[in-house]
């Protein structure tokens, strides 16, 4: 499972309802802008953006944000392949007596394959129309009580800033928005103009948490109870020494019987799988901190610096030092 978009990206649309917060309403243009702008020069076009960003409202018309400002939007409600629901400060009850159609929106562009991405109260959108239940998400903690008694179906994780499940993403905060942004931007529009985006846009973001892994949520949605306790289990445990026929036999099951029920549940062989979580905390690791790629290597459960290096370099199609090096770099 790469990062690799199925087809390129068109349209990107952010939600504006009344109460909005403007700030993180367009924070999220802000960041798809740049990377519009660096994908097209990638692609040969100059400063013409490759993609589109669009304000919509559930009516076409303007709102009042949190702060009292109005908010011109380039249309209503639209066919996008990236949907942004921003912070908002309102009754929700109210927004979506007001705004059925949103709910109904959400549905279909999610049915039509689109990524979904809510920050905060945005999340309550996603949950209201359905499409979290049986999922995991979080929002900000100030509503972890009001979330979980509205939303009893959806598996609200309370120790998380970031969470993925079937291409629904939710952010806790700004903050873990910003990390989703960058995940999102990577994926559509490749690592390079990912990180070129976050030099220009995040200067010194001040993180109070480990970004965690995005990007393995959906290959949680099954029905086998015990292959998704080993996954538990592998994010726990990823750094460590062990050997899939002892997690197998520990788990009740001969180590054929463990490799096909893997397999058949997420789509990734265990090895596949568990070198895919050791390679995100890396690169992490290698985009926040100086740690030399011996220590990095190492904590993420490789003794061998070289091995990790061509490991590292056939999932990203670049060296530990080149991966830092776009994060760090300034002249551009």
């Amino acid at each position: 499972m790469t990062l690799a978009t199925v087809t390129p990206l068109k349209r990107v649309s952010i939600l504006a309802t009344e109460g909005v917060f403007a700030s993180t309403l367009l924070q999220a243009k802000d960041f798809f802008h740049m990377a519009s702008l660096r994908y097209g020069k990638q692609l040969g076009l100059g400063l013409t953006p490759s993609f589109e960003i669009h304000l919509v409202s559930p009516d076409g018309l303007p709102v009042r944000s949190f702060s009292d400002v109005i908010i011109p939007v380039d249309g209503c409600l639209d066919s996008a392949d990236v949907i942004i629901l921003p912070a908002f400060w309102d009754d929700f009850d109210a927004l979506c007596g007001r705004h059925p159609q949103v709910l109904s929106w959400l549905r279909e562009r999610h049915a039509a394959g689109a990524a979904i991405c809510g920050e905060a109260t945005g999340v309550f959108w996603m949950a209201q129309s359905g499409l979290l239940d049986g999922k995991e998400a979080t929002t900000y903690w100030r509503f972890f009580n009001e979330f979980a008694e509205r939303f009893p179906k959806v598996l609200l994780n309370q120790e998380k800033h970031l969470s993925d499940a079937d291409n629904l993403y939710c952010a806790g905060g700004v903050t873990s928005a910003c990390d989703l942004y960058i995940y999102l931007i990577e994926r559509f529009c490749g690592a390079s103009v990912a990180q070129g985006v976050s030099r220009d846009i995040l200067y010194e973001v001040q993180r109070s948490y480990a970004p965690g892994r995005i990007g393995f949520g959906g290959q949680k949605l099954h029905q086998d109870v015990t292959i998704l306790q080993i996954q538990h289990w592998l994010e726990e445990h990823f750094a460590d020494k062990f050997r899939f026929e002892d997690v197998a036999r520990a788990h009740g099951m001969s180590i054929r019987n463990f490799m096909r029920r893997f397999q058949t549940a997420t789509g990734d062989k265990p090895l596949h799988y568990l070198q895919r979580l050791r390679i995100e905390t890396a690169k992490g690791l290698l985009s926040a901190t100086r740690k030399s790629i011996k220590t990095i290597s190492y904590e993420v459960g490789y003794d061998d610096a070289s091995f990790f290096a061509r490991l590292f370099r056939q999932h990203t199609e670049l060296s530990p030092n080149q991966y830092r090096r776009q994060f760090q770099h300034k002249g551009e």
